[in-house]
């Protein structure tokens, strides 16, 4: 089937037809490209999608990743981003292979398109001359055969005329053949271009525009071959990445595997394992003994004629008499939570009530470890050196750490000692390319080093192998290899020390004796009879910044939140505040900005 014989008298419909293919083909052009455009905002939300749970560097978030379901996120994030990669090649190969090519064909296609229509418009333009021809020549032959008939029948008529001289006879005579002659011409003419204009119109509908018609259907089929090579090939762009893709999503799959819930229960056992011991029973307390004695021993002067009363607190005495003296509490420290080591050595809180054993004992299964040498913690949460803040296991891995991090210090210092000496004996060697004795200054800073890293080391090891058990506790050369921090740091030291002889700490104090347990002991017995008013507002302070007190004695505050401040700042960073009756505590100075009354020292103060 060819256009040419088929649609021969249909120029203008093909003219139409064939635009519109150029169209349509400018269409599937257009949503390739809107198509790429998709896929690089895909992408590209993708990886903004994958960076923004990416963990940030030097943060808490890089801790979590130890785990093995954070692991295995990480990897989710990282193959999104390869995911993200495949559809940036989707939007390239189909930009290239597709969008750019359609484009440059479709400007080739119109040119051609445009000169097969010049041709036919030539052609039709060249057969209607032919037929104007044809025509004209068809009127003039009418013309002449006309004149040559009215010249005829005037001769006929004049020769027929008896009263018409023969002169004018004859001329009429040679009229008419004149006229007939030149209808003979016309004639001839008439038939001659008759003929060309046959000739000139078979040629056109069986030659000329059947040419046309046949190339402009084959341009046309064209195009529409091309059309679907390209979406071919937007299909195998497509199919090309579904490989990667589903490597990546087997990658995925296969993180997903690697969680290991046992392991990750271990590392929760490792990072919050503190390393005590749980509590022990707790021992009857006999009340009934004050009750056995007689009427003459209740008596003051029996009972300091006999000696000390007997009050048993777990088998330990207490050398007062608690129920005539008035205790003088002193306002106890930023608390940490006890420990189960240091409960029977635990600070008394100024509120505290007797309370029912089960509750009492709950809170202290559920207490968190106490921090040692609290009042000695600076803003940004600075500890001691010798991490004594922490739960013993905890203690342990950091000074582990300390350890490792100071012998790989300790070995770098020597790598470069050694090849200062290897230097110096080669400058011994050849003089000229240079001065040995340049280097003994550095020879002997870099043993400097070595020496002072030593020490240092000595001193963690010290302390790692009191915790470990190695020694019962910090022996006297451990003492004087810390001697150097302590002199740089006396502040913290003797605020330690304080600490641990006003409210000795079970957990961390290394010297404990009988007496002191049933100091407190009896200090615990007291509060039955000595209950101490709450401290008097001496101002207000305004939370600057969310604080959450994770710890025994802090309490937590919101930003923008109002309290009232019962006891100033004592030089240690923590502000002793109040926001109703029941909860008080400790929150960091720095934290809050404190309006003390007029009476009070300083009118405001900013920290």
């Amino acid at each position: 089937m060819s256009w040419g014989t088929e649609l021969w008298d249909q120029f203008d419909n093909l003219e139409k037809h064939t635009q519109w293919g150029i169209d349509i083909l400018e269409k599937y052009i257009k949503f390739v490209k809107e198509r790429t455009e998709i896929e690089l905002s895909y992408a590209k939300q993708l990886r903004n999608l994958a960076k923004k749970y990416q963990p940030k560097k030097n943060s808490k978030e890089e801790e979590e990743y130890r785990y093995t379901a954070c692991k295995a996120f990480l990897s989710t994030l990282n193959e999104m981003n390869d995911y993200a990669g495949q559809h940036e090649v989707i939007s390239e190969n189909m930009t290239s292979n597709i969008t750019v090519e359609l484009a440059r064909y479709v400007q080739e296609l119109k040119q051609e398109r445009k000169s097969y229509f010049h041709d036919g418009r030539k052609a039709q333009q060249h057969i209607e001359i032919c037929w104007k021809q044809l025509e004209s020549s068809k009127r003039r032959f009418e013309r002449d055969c006309k004149e040559a008939d009215r010249a005829q029948q005037y001769f006929e008529k004049m020769d027929a005329d008896i009263n018409v001289t023969k002169a004018d006879v004859e001329k009429a005579r040679q009229q008419a053949q004149v006229r007939h002659q030149m209808a003979e011409d016309s004639k001839a003419d008439y038939s001659s271009i008759l003929q060309k204009f046959n000739h000139e119109q078979h040629e056109y509908y069986h030659t000329h525009i059947p040419n046309i018609f046949q190339k402009i259907q084959e341009m046309e089929e064209r195009r529409i071959v091309r059309i679907g090579d390209s979406m071919k090939t937007y299909a195998e762009v497509d199919r090309q990445v579904i490989p990667i893709i589903g490597k990546c999503l087997d990658e995925i799959v296969k993180a997903a595997e690697s969680i290991d819930q046992k392991n990750d229960s271990q590392l929760v056992i490792e990072a919050y394992k503190s390393g005590f011991e749980p509590p022990g029973d707790i021992e009857f307390e006999d009340y009934t003994q004050p009750m056995k004695r007689t009427v003459s021993d209740n008596s003051l002067s029996n009972s300091r004629g006999e000696g000390k009363p007997e009050l048993k607190f777990g088998g330990k005495s207490k050398g007062k008499l608690w129920p005539f003296i008035k205790k003088n509490k002193p306002p106890p420290p930023p608390p940490a939570s006890a420990s189960p080591s240091a409960v029977p050595n635990g600070p008394q809180s100024p509120k505290q009530q007797k309370e029912p054993l089960s509750h009492r004992f709950n809170e202290f299964m559920t207490s968190k470890p106490k921090i040692h040498c609290f009042r000695s913690l600076k803003r940004g949460g600075a500890t001691p050196e010798d991490f004594s803040n922490l739960p013993p296991e905890q203690r342990r891995k950091k000074l582990q750490q300390k350890v490792d991090e100071l012998n790989k210090e300790i070995q770098k210092e020597m790598d470069q000692r050694d090849a200062i000496t290897k230097m110096k004996d080669v400058y011994l060697k050849n003089p000229q390319m240079g001065d040995p004795a340049s280097l003994d200054h550095k020879l002997t800073e870099v043993s400097q080093n070595i020496e002072k890293l030593r020490l240092e080391s000595q001193k963690f090891e010290a302390w790692l192998a009191e915790v470990e058990g190695r020694l019962p506790a910090r022996s006297e050369q451990a003492r004087r290899q810390s001697g150097m921090f302590d002199a740089q740091n006396p502040a913290t030291v003797n605020n330690c020390a304080q600490d641990r002889e006003s409210s000795p700490d079970g957990s961390y104090t290394e010297e404990q004796s009988q007496e002191g347990e049933g100091k407190v002991l009896a200090t615990d017995f007291d509060d039955e009879f000595d209950e101490e008013e709450p401290l008097p507002a001496i101002g207000t302070c305004k939370a600057l910044y969310t604080f959450e007190g994770q710890n025994e004695g802090t309490i937590s505050v919101v930003e923008g939140e109002t309290l009232y401040v019962i006891e100033e700042d004592k030089g240690d960073g923590w502000t002793r505040i109040r926001r109703n009756e029941d909860e008080e505590g400790y929150v960091p100075t720095s934290y809050v900005e404190v309006y003390l009354d007029k009476n009070a020292k300083g009118a405001k103060t900013y920290i």
